[in-house]
């Protein structure tokens, strides 16, 4: 008898995740959406979730209100080859990218979806959302995710990027990620690319409670109107830190960053000190980039600054500490004072055009 109940427990049992995946593959990507197209970050999810099974179905989850958001959803339609389709939740209760409605949005759609896997990238739009959905669905989110080798097995890094983990997801599904969007490079826009647009479909929101509104509520934001690319996404960045002494003499950051048509980023100690806004921050707790070119000016080297530059493909530190951990990563290294080698590189540097 004992034994029959063994076996009736197992037959009933939910199925594990890696038998689940072997069988199919579909995955909702959380897109960020602002002016009418899709972050750079959500393609660079899209790219990631392409890379879980050949056999992937991607589908592209927006949400907002009005004619930005039918935009964007245009967009995402033809962002990337492996879109299958773009679902569009249009209601003001969108209006703002809140967790709380996010949250129940996300739970709304894999209900009714069944999705194997759910990525969002790993900046505040997905760090923010990710959670409480997946306490919503009663599942252990990954984050930061830097590669993907199997549908269930993920590397990350730790101990401030020092270290790479390895993780093996056997949890129930969906499986949910956060990718850090460095890692994931986005091919380049093929010029057919309209041709082959995803079909886009509008998500039923008939069942969507005024209870999903939550008790967070959009205040406000505030952005630097400014002509310089996206730290984020930017091919050169130029960043200060503690050594600049103060807000006034970061303006050298910003002019020579003005002549190499560059994004500017700060250290911790510089935001804190109060010489920039923290939205330039780069690091663990700032901003991850992986520009082409990374210029440090006076930037010692903190663990948490140089796990959020290590995807660079060129670093150039100036510091006048011959010691300066900054310099164990460094292409190219000058020991110098940075007041003589900015204004140098400024009196020599070619306008731009």
């Amino acid at each position: 008898m004992a034994a029959r109940a063994m076996l009736r427990a197992f037959a009933k049992r939910t199925l594990p995740f890696h038998s689940l995946i072997s069988r199919s593959a579909s995955t909702l990507v959380l897109a960020e959406h602002e002016g009418g197209s899709i972050n750079a970050s959500s393609v660079s999810a899209v790219a990631a979730a392409s890379s879980l099974n050949k056999d992937n179905s991607i589908s592209v989850l927006l949400a907002g209100l009005g004619p930005s958001l039918q935009q964007a959803a245009a967009h995402a339609a033809s962002c990337h080859p492996a879109v299958s389709q773009v679902l569009v939740a249009d209601s003001d209760k969108f209006t703002y990218p809140l967790a709380e409605p996010w949250a129940k949005l996300v739970h709304l759609v894999q209900q009714r979806g069944g999705y194997s896997h759910i990525i969002a990238p790993s900046g505040s739009f997905g760090k923010n959302i990710l959670p409480r959905a997946a306490a919503l669905l009663d599942v252990s989110p990954v984050t930061d995710v830097i590669e993907i080798s199997e549908p269930n097995l993920f590397v990350r890094p730790i101990y401030a990027g020092n270290a790479l983990c390895t993780v093996r997801y056997n949890g129930d599904s969906p499986c949910m990620l956060t990718i850090r969007s460095t890692s994931f490079p986005v091919p380049p826009t093929s010029a057919d690319s309209k041709d082959n647009e995803a079909p886009i479909s509008q998500v039923d929101l008939s069942t969507f409670g005024e209870d999903s509104i939550g008790k967070s509520r959009y205040v406000n934001q505030t952005s630097q109107n400014t002509e310089r690319p996206d730290l984020g996404n930017a091919r050169i960045v130029v960043t200060g830190g503690r050594g600049l002494k103060n807000a006034e003499n970061f303006k050298m950051i910003e002019k020579l960053a003005e002549k190499l048509g560059a994004a500017v980023g700060a250290t911790r100690a510089a935001v804190d000190a109060g010489f920039v806004p923290n939205d330039l921050q780069v690091g663990q707790t700032g901003k991850i980039v992986a520009p082409e070119l990374y210029m440090a000016f006076g930037v010692s080297g903190a663990i948490q600054h140089l796990a959020g530059i290590r995807d660079s493909k060129v670093i150039v530190a100036v510091n006048k500490d011959a010691d300066a951990a900054i310099f164990q990563v460094a292409d190219y290294g000058l020991v110098g004072d940075l007041f003589e080698v900015i204004p140098e590189l400024l009196e020599k540097l070619p306008e731009r055009k």
